[in-house]
């Protein structure tokens, strides 16, 4: 039976990678730089991404999101007041997002051109574990780090820090009261994935967002180049 078990994931994740694939040269071909935001629940993903929006459209940039949920539509509803194009991807029990939801959604999403974005920004499904084994198509996978889930997680949670690009540390402005020691959080991470490059940032008071807004639009211009 684990036999079994383990030829079924790995024909899912070899279908998964190669409609990934297509997902990237499709992102490719339009110049759309699109990142893939994982965390566990409760980390600030939607209220980065919140910001983030807000920012990059303000300096005239073209931006849109799909957010992925269990269920419900209140992360959508709360993006779109940015003004950024917003789609809402239920997994109804789905602990992650995969190759084939985000095809669908993006086909299915009407007035929307990937020729005509700049960035297209993934909410990923909450979670540490499942999101890691599944390529989206994305250029750049970033995960979050909140102070309040303690230092450590780098360590317990190796596969999705070690598959990402970049690492944020969020909610800094409460790091003092929660006892956050930053210096071993980073080194962590850095443990897991040597030379990563590590954003402290609050969304709620902005620390840190004008270092992680200048990346996103270096890694942008890069990729054009």
């Amino acid at each position: 039976m684990s036999t079994r078990i383990v030829e079924l994931r790995r024909g899912i994740l070899k279908k998964n990678d190669e409609l990934a694939a297509g997902l990237r040269s499709r992102f490719t071909a339009a110049g759309v730089l699109v990142l893939n935001l994982v965390s566990s629940p409760g980390t600030g993903k939607t209220t980065l991404l919140e910001r983030t929006l807000g920012e990059l459209r303000a300096r005239g940039l073209r931006v849109a999101a799909l957010v992925g949920d269990l269920e419900t539509d209140h992360d959508a509803r709360r993006l779109a007041s940015t003004g950024a194009p917003v789609r809402q991807i239920n997994t109804h029990g789905i602990c992650h997002l995969d190759a084939e939801m985000v095809g669908k959604h993006i086909d299915e999403w009407q007035g929307i051109d990937l020729a005509a974005l700049d960035f297209l920004f993934i909410e990923n499904v909450g979670n540490l574990v499942c999101p890691s084994s599944y390529d989206l198509g994305e250029r750049i996978r970033v995960v979050l780090l909140s102070v309040t889930e303690g230092e450590d997680k780098p360590l317990k949670y190796p596969g999705l820090f070690n598959s990402a690009d970049a690492a944020i540390l969020t909610k800094m402005d409460i790091a003092g009261a929660c006892g956050f020691d930053r210096d071993l959080a980073v080194r962590n991470i850095k443990e897991i994935r040597p030379g990563m490059r590590v954003f402290e940032t609050s969304a709620k008071t902005g620390e840190g967002m004008e270092a992680w807004l200048e990346h996103l639009q270096e890694e942008r211009a890069a990729r054009r180049a």
